[in-house]
């Protein structure tokens, strides 16, 4: 059970940092504005894909779920 309580731990943190990304993402002065994201604009179409925005939020959270795992090891 002890497994079980850690993982549920993980996914509840994890699900609050989403939560805090969502609230307060648009406050963030570089959240989806990096140099590299592609925003494609004609007429009344807009498309954005945040590419690099996605790459350095996949490089940090890959470092932070590392070191709680590295934390949880026995």
């Amino acid at each position: 059970m002890e497994g079980i309580g850690k993982a549920l731990l993980i996914m509840g943190l994890a699900f609050a940092f989403i939560g805090l990304v969502l609230i307060f993402g648009g406050r963030i002065p570089f959240f989806g504005k990096l140099p590299g994201d592609i925003m494609i604009q004609r007429g009344g179409f807009t498309f954005y894909f945040p590419i690099v925005t996605f790459i350095l939020l996949s490089l940090v959270l890959t470092i932070v779920l590392n070191v709680i795992f590295g934390l949880f090891r026995k």
